[in-house]
Order: C-alpha cells, then sequence, then structure tokens
C-alpha cells in the first residue's frame, strides 16, 4: 500500500490593532450621560494627579513611604469615593489612573518625543472625552455599560460607513466643538501583500509627492479654498479680541465663527488624512521594497522659509503611516540618510552638485536655472529636478 505524504501550510496571521474614528449620533439623554462621563474622566485624572503628587512629595522627603504607583494611586482614590461617583462607570476612573500611571512613567524616560511632566486637565480644552473597555457595537450600534440607579439608557447611533469587524479594544469617546466621536481600535488578521518584486522611491516636496509612477497632488484646489477661509475667520477673531478684549471669547458671535474656523479645520484634516492613506496603500499594495527620506521635519519647520508648506504637506504623518503600513504588509521601507544628496547629485553620472552650482528653493542663481530643473555640468543632462531626486533614491535598493 503506498503511503501518501501529506504536507500542511500552516498560513501565519498577524494580530494588529486597526483604529477607525467614527462619529457618534447619541440622544438628549445619552448626550448628556456623554458630558457627565466627559467631566467624570476630568475628575478623575485631577484627583490622581493630586494624590500621585502628594505621595512623590512625600516620598522624597521620607525614602521609608513607598514611591506611588497605579495601585496606590487608585486605591486611594476608590477608598475615598464619594455617592455620586457610583452612578458613573467604574471603568472611566480605572482608566484614567492607569493612563496617568502611564505619563509618569514617561516622564522619567526623557527619550519620548513630548516629555514632560503630567499637568492638570481644563474644563476649558475645546476636547473633553473618556475611555471604557467595556463597549459593544449592538446591532451596528454604540452599547456602553449602564450604570446603577440609571433608567434613561440607550444604545448611540454611529457611522454607518465603517466597517466594524474585528475584537474590539478600549474605546475612546470625545467631544469636540458639540460633537461626539469615538475611536474604535479592532484587533484584526492581517496577511501579508503578494508580493510583487518591484521597487519604488518617494521625494516628498511641498505641495506634492514624486515618486516612480507620477506625482501626488497633497495641496488640491478644494484645500486652498478651505486655507483661504480659515485665513478670514482667523482675522475676523482677532479683530473681536482686539476690539472687544476678553469678553469677545464670551460672545455669541465670537463663538460661531470659532466655530466654523474648528469646522473647516477638521475638513482639511480629513482632505489631508485621506489623500495619504489612499497614497500609501497604493505604494505597499504595488512595490516591496520603498525608499524615503530621513528628514528631520521639526527642525526643518523652524525655518520661515517654508515651514507653513511643510506643515500642511503632512511629512511626518505620511512616513508614520507608511511605516505601520509596511509593518503590517510584510514590506520593506528604507530610510535614506538625511545628508544623501538626492537633489544634488546626477542619476546620469553621479556628479555631485557643490558651492554655487547646488540647487536651493529658488534653483540656481549663478547659473539662471529654475527650480524644478536640474542641469549637470559634468555630462551636460538636463532633467527634471524632482524626477532626478527619485531616481538617486532608488539607487540606494
Amino acid at each position: 500500500m503506498r503511503s501518501e505524504k501529506t504536507t500542511l501550510i500552516w498560513v501565519v496571521k498577524m494580530l494588529m490593532i486597526r483604529t477607525q474614528k467614527v462619529m457618534l449620533y447619541p440622544n438628549r439623554h445619552m448626550a448628556k450621560a456623554l458630558d457627565r462621563l466627559c467631566d467624570y474622566r476630568r475628575y478623575c485624572w485631577n484627583e490622581g494627579l493630586a494624590t500621585w503628587n502628594d505621595m512623590y512629595d512625600l516620598y522624597t522627603i521620607d525614602s521609608s513611604s513607598p514611591r506611588p504607583s497605579f495601585y496606590s494611586v487608585r486605591n486611594e482614590l476608590v477608598a475615598n469615593k464619594a455617592d455620586w461617583q457610583y452612578e458613573l462607570s467604574a471603568r472611566t476612573l480605572q482608566l484614567a489612573i492607569a493612563d496617568l500611571g502611564n505619563a509618569w512613567q514617561n516622564f522619567f524616560d526623557k527619550t519620548q518625543p513630548y516629555w514632560g511632566k503630567p499637568v492638570f486637565k481644563s474644563k476649558k480644552s475645546a476636547r473633553q472625552g473618556f475611555k471604557t473597555d467595556r463597549a459593544k457595537i449592538v446591532a451596528g450600534k454604540l452599547h456602553l455599560d449602564k450604570p446603577h440607579g440609571v433608567k434613561n439608557w440607550y444604545d448611540i447611533r454611529i457611522s454607518r460607513h465603517v466597517d466594524l469587524s474585528g475584537v474590539l479594544k478600549v474605546v475612546s469617546i470625545y467631544r469636540e466643538n458639540g460633537k461626539y466621536w469615538a475611536s474604535f481600535p479592532f484587533e484584526v488578521n492581517l496577511d501579508d501583500k503578494p508580493q510583487t518584486g518591484d521597487s519604488s522611491a518617494v521625494d516628498v516636496n511641498v505641495g506634492h509627492l514624486d515618486y516612480t509612477a507620477g506625482v501626488i497632488n497633497t495641496l488640491p484646489k478644494r484645500l486652498r479654498k478651505l486655507y483661504q477661509r480659515i485665513k478670514f475667520y482667523q482675522k475676523q477673531l482677532a479683530h473681536k479680541r482686539v476690539v472687544n478684549g476678553n469678553k469677545a471669547t464670551k460672545g455669541s458671535r465670537y463663538v460661531a465663527m470659532r466655530n466654523k474656523l474648528q469646522r473647516d479645520y477638521r475638513k482639511v484634516a480629513n482632505i489631508q488624512h485621506d489623500i495619504m492613506q489612499k497614497f500609501t496603500t497604493d505604494l505597499v499594495n504595488d512595490y516591496d521594497k520603498i525608499v524615503i527620506e530621513d528628514l528631520s521635519v521639526k527642525a526643518m519647520q523652524m525655518s520661515h522659509v517654508a515651514s507653513k508648506g511643510l506643515q500642511r504637506s503632512m511629512f511626518g504623518y505620511f512616513r508614520q503611516t507608511l511605516s505601520y503600513k509596511c509593518e503590517w504588509y510584510g514590506k520593506e521601507l528604507i530610510l535614506a540618510d538625511c545628508q544623501y544628496p538626492s537633489t544634488q547629485r546626477c542619476s546620469k553620472c553621479g556628479h555631485i552638485k557643490s558651492g554655487n552650482d547646488k540647487i536651493t528653493l529658488q534653483g540656481n542663481t549663478t547659473h539662471r536655472t529654475k527650480h524644478s530643473e536640474y542641469v549637470c555640468y559634468n555630462c551636460g543632462a538636463v532633467l527634471d529636478r524632482d524626477e532626478n531626486a527619485v531616481a538617486n533614491l532608488l539607487d540606494l535598493i
């Protein structure tokens, strides 16, 4: 009897957290409940921070005293709970103190990008929110855990254009400009993208991104119109503050115009994020290796020459999005050194411009060449500046 050899192929799937931001449509009862939870989150944070500071001061004075931790501060707040706190979700307090503990851990690590001591939350902040790990999606609606003694409790309608598949983790809910939003982190299984064998390079510029297959416009016409309207609202608000002083911010017209300004800023962010998300998805679908420049975006924004254009072009967001998508789908992201002369090097002969021959943001005044033109004085090649930079980045593969 002939034995047949069976080969089992195990498909390894990677568990990743994919977050979706959705808009909430609560009724008047749930809107009041969300407002109370937002205020309760701020109260727990401030009370926990005050308790933490007192414990830490006592620890620095007397080393025999216990060092403050998440557990000690949480137990102190739970033991001193007031009666009104039992009408609200207990998970709000737990997660607020957990985030406070993480903030204190980051305070002792100066390598963090936004290093600093935790500060108290203000009720005047434009964004107020809370977290919960007991939220569920029931029949396409958001279901929060019902506190004790509350009669009017309903599920909350959400945007219908989102994919609600996966295991739901800790949900962040916040209120901004009178509207309610939620961030749904789903744990999903991600398979590696099929290998294409192709490579590409991306040269970032103010207003557009150049890569092997073409150009992506990051400042389309609709964005420019929104920026013009934002500039008008900012001038009007500044004028009201100059004329009326501190009383201006309390006026109804000031608040209405500020809401319009925040609305347009949100539209701008949605358009920019949509452009970057679609472009980075196309890159990881079509290419196995992608080369980008390792730019110091913060240092570049300190310059007054093109700081506004750099901010609007979202260089940092592009790199962040492309990095985690390459990690998700098993693609290789290559970072070119910030000193690599991708713009000054000739992709034909390898000659590197120096001194008065260098190309600047205004081109080359010595040889009277344009900003978008690269002329090699070694081999005589005349190239497009951005296409030449993309070709130089591809040579690093």
